[in-house]
Order: structure tokens, then sequence, then C-alpha cells
């Protein structure tokens, strides 16, 4: 059989002394396609360990290995289970999440967005609706489509794709990118915001804790989507381009990803948050900066990297909802 490379990750629990798989995440590319595609299942029995075995031609699971697999785990499938590399992880409950974050009230909190705060890209979600809305050129449209399929492809590096995605953009006028990434926001993203971490942030605020969100996404869209936390554009630092005399110019100043989150933290005066909160590996260089760093409905990179590390994960339950599906 013809077979996938898939990668999995399995979160234990030990209850009454045995482990259970809690979640259990596969991740394949189809030979000639350069996305791969993600899915998750949840199981609450004792563990036996269910590798999926992917067919190139369908993409649909077509057979099961079983392997005593009760850490995470990196698992290449050719025609035979060829490897196994695995570090332990451990996952917490809402409640031990929320006792961990004020077990120490912080002074000061990090917060990425897109995938932490609510689920999904908020910045490719806006790219494709501007294309959509018309609110891009047919030009613009074309050109930015391009160089995000060769993002895709590896051709285009994170940090280049993120800055273009503002600049496309220039020459419209800043109010107008406004009320497009409100109406935006409102229609696509404001109902995937993850309740738990909403009222996170308002305990938090609550408590006196200085709070900051980080993107890369554009600014547009994050100070509209924080602003449903209570966090104000000054508390934002996101990728923008400078506004002159209310026309959006295509000079970056900034593009906080990777390495560049913690720069710009560091640029702001916060060299050592209290606590961050992150998704995915773009979050690694920032959630590294914290005294306490809490992975949120992690990326299998950044899981792995999690267990690695000995970072205890969260996931929202809508995340938990939507594997069981």
């Amino acid at each position: 059989m013809n077979l996938c490379f898939a990668r999995l990750i399995v979160l234990t629990r030990s209850i009454s002394g045995k482990s259970t798989v809690d979640l259990f995440l596969w991740k394949y590319a189809r030979p000639g396609k350069s996305s791969p595609t993600c899915n998750a299942l949840i199981f609450k029995r004792p563990a036996f360990q269910l590798i999926a075995m992917l067919t190139p031609d369908t993409g649909k699971r077509t057979a099961l290995i079983h392997a005593a697999v009760t850490k995470v785990g990196r698992v290449e499938v050719g025609s035979t289970l060829t490897s196994l590399q695995a570090s332990p992880i451990v996952r917490f409950t809402h409640e031990e999440f929320r006792r961990s974050v004020f077990s120490r009230t912080p002074r000061i909190a990090v917060f990425d967005c897109d995938g932490t705060l609510w689920s999904g890209d908020a910045g490719l979600g806006f790219m494709t609706w501007s294309m959509d809305a018309g609110v891009l050129s047919r030009d613009a449209s074309a050109w930015i489509d391009a160089r995000h399929r060769l993002y895709r492809h590896d051709e285009v590096s994170e940090l280049e794709i993120c800055g273009e995605m503002v600049q496309i953009y220039a020459g419209l006028r800043d109010e107008e990118l406004r009320r497009a990434a409100a109406r935006f926001f409102a229609a696509h993203i404001e109902a995937e915001i993850f309740p738990e971490m909403k009222t996170l942030v308002a305990d938090l605020r609550a408590a006196g804790t200085d709070i900051w969100a980080v993107s890369s996404t554009n600014d547009w869209v994050i100070e509209e989507g924080v602003g449903r936390f209570g966090i104000g554009p000054e508390r934002v630092l996101a990728a923008r381009v400078r506004v002159q005399d209310g026309l959006i110019t295509s000079d970056l100043l900034d593009v906080p990803t990777g390495e560049g989150k913690a720069e710009a933290l560091r640029r702001a005066g916060i060299p050592s948050p209290d606590v961050v909160f992150g998704n995915s590996v773009h979050d690694v260089a920032m959630l590294e900066m914290a005294e306490r760093a809490f992975p949120v409905d992690p990326s299998p990179a950044l899981a792995e990297m999690a267990a690695r590390r000995g970072w205890k994960v969260f996931y929202p339950a809508a995340v938990l909802a939507d594997h069981t599906k």
C-alpha cells in the first residue's frame, strides 16, 4: 500500500493509574500537495494507540496500527511503521489552567491572537475577504494570492508574507480599512472567540494585570478584535505600516513574528513578561521570555516543543468539541 507521511500527537493523563488517550491528532500531506491536512479525534478510554494510515489518493483512514503509544510522538508512515520519537506532554483542565495562571497574580500578560484568543487565522481570512468584497483591486488580489501560493510552497518566508499582507493595502484610506476590519471581524471571527480566553483576560484585567496582544496579523483586524477583550490599541503590537495624512503607505513599521515578537516586546519595555500565551512555533520566542509559558490549542510543532520543554498545554472546549465531530 502506498502511504503518506503522518504525524500524530497523543496527549495522555493518568486516571486511577491507567493511561488514557485524551487527544489524538494526525497530519498528512499527499504527494504533490504542499499544504498538509489536519484532523483530530478524541478518545477517552485506556490507550492502545490508533495510528491512522492514509492513502494518497483519498486521504481517508484505511487501517489502524496498534502500538503502545502513550506519549506525544512523531510517526513516519511508509509501507511500515518506521519510527516513533516520543516526549511526555500534559494537558490542563480548564480549572487547572486558571489556577496555574493565577497562582501568582501576573503583573504583565502577553497574548498571541489568531488561534489563541480565537480560532482561525484572521489575517488570512481578512485578505481573502478583502479580495471577495472588492476592498482590494483585481491586480492587487492576483498579486497577493500568487505570493501566498509561493508561501505555501515555502518559497516565501513567514516574515515576508506577513509584511506583504499589510503592504497590499497601500493607497487606501486608514479609516476605510478600519471600517472593513470591523465588518470582517463581526461577521467571521467574533463567533470564534474562545469564551475561556475572554473570561481569563477579563479576570486578569480586574486583578490589575497589564495585558498586551502581539500578532503578525495586521493591526486593523487585531485592534478591532482585541477591543472585545478590553485591550486598547496602545497595548497592541501587530503587523503595521506607516499611515500618512490618512493614507496607508507600503512602509513597514513592524512585523512581529517568530523572534520578531520577542523583539517587539523588548522595544515596548517588556523583556520578561510574567505569563505568555501562544499557539504556534511563531510564538516560541516570546513564550520562552515568560516566567510561565502557556501553549493554547498548540499546533503539532508547538505541542512537540511544549513536550520537550515541559510546558503544559490548554485546549479550549470549542476545540475539543470540534475534534469529536
